[in-house]
Formats: structure tokens, C-alpha cells, sequence
């Protein structure tokens, strides 16, 4: 019986902490729709334990990947990036803050100048409040998601009607994964 409630109020927890970085945005990227999988995507993995750490030592440099949600933008070690549409393009700020930054961690740069692979948006950095560099692709933001477990996983995709993948193009994929 413990089990169950410690579980039932994680669950309520984590949605309240969510529902703080819902709602609708003032971004001025362009959506876009994703482009069908291909075969050589694998559906990513599920997992019922909930994880509220940032993915391992999040400092990378990005990559495109191919998802159940076409091909992605995803950091050095797979795990895929989001955007947050209440972010402002080319604000060089970050609307992800306190409670927020735990589910949705930022993507750090590795170096002042990242390394790209196959991303043909533009890609940058703007300060965190503590100084470290954060990922920019065509000068939105970019994210992890905490529930994102593994490479390959995109798990974060449409959360809260306001966390979408990113597309080698630098565009925000809204099509469901």
C-alpha cells in the first residue's frame, strides 16, 4: 500500500512541476511536420521507472539521429534536444527556470564553438545563470528531457503542448513520435 501511494504522489509531483513549464509560447520558430520514419528507426525503449537527474554530464557537442519522429537533432552521445516554445529566438535567454530546469536540463556546449554533425541550422551558445555555455540551434534554447533514459528515447516530444524535438534544419517537429 506504501508503494502505491509513494508512486501515485511521484506521479502527482512530477505533473505539477510539468504543468509549470506548459502553457503557450512566444517563440518564432516555424513549426514543422517530421518526415515519416524510416525503417531503419528502432522505436525507442520504455521504462516505468521515472528519473528526475539530468542525463549523464550533460556537456555535448549535436548530431542528427533518425527516431520514430524522423530524423532528430540528439547530442554527442545520442540523447535527443528539445525546444520550449515559451522561449524567445534570439532573446539569449532561457524561459526554462528554477522548478523547470530539473525535468528540462539544457543542453551545455563542450567548447565555445560546438561541433556540429549534419545540423544545418545555426548553432550557438547563450550563458546560463551560472555561467556555463547552453546550446542554441537558430537561436532557440535547446533541452534535455529528464524521462529520456537512453539514446534514442524522445519521450519529452509534445509534453505539456509546449516541448518539441528539433530538426537537423534548426525547425521545431510537432508531429507526434
Amino acid at each position: 500500500m506504501k508503494k502505491h501511494l509513494r508512486v501515485g504522489l511521484s506521479a502527482v509531483a512530477l505533473a505539477a512541476l510539468l504543468s509549470g513549464c506548459a502553457g503557450t509560447g512566444g517563440t518564432t520558430t516555424s513549426p514543422t511536420t517530421a518526415a515519416a520514419p524510416t525503417s531503419a528507426a528502432a522505436s525507442p525503449p520504455t521504462s516505468a521507472a521515472a528519473s528526475t537527474s539530468a542525463p549523464a554530464a550533460a556537456t555535448a557537442d549535436v548530431k542528427v539521429a533518425d527516431s520514430s519522429a524522423g530524423q532528430i537533432v540528439v547530442d554527442g552521445k545520442g540523447m535527443s534536444v528539445y525546444y520550449y516554445t515559451k522561449d524567445v529566438k534570439d532573446s539569449g535567454t532561457s524561459a526554462c527556470t528554477g522548478g523547470c530546469l530539473d525535468a528540462w536540463p539544457p543542453v551545455l556546449a563542450a567548447a565555445d564553438t560546438p561541433t556540429v554533425d549534419g545540423v544545418t541550422g545555426t548553432v550557438g551558445t547563450i550563458a546560463t545563470p551560472d555561467g556555463k555555455q547552453q546550446l542554441t540551434i537558430n537561436g532557440m534554447p535547446v533541452y534535455y528531457y529528464a524521462k529520456d533514459l537512453a539514446a534514442g528515447d524522445i519521450t519529452g516530444q509534445g509534453v505539456g503542448g509546449v516541448w518539441y524535438l528539433v530538426a537537423p534544419s534548426g525547425e521545431m517537429i510537432t508531429a507526434a513520435g
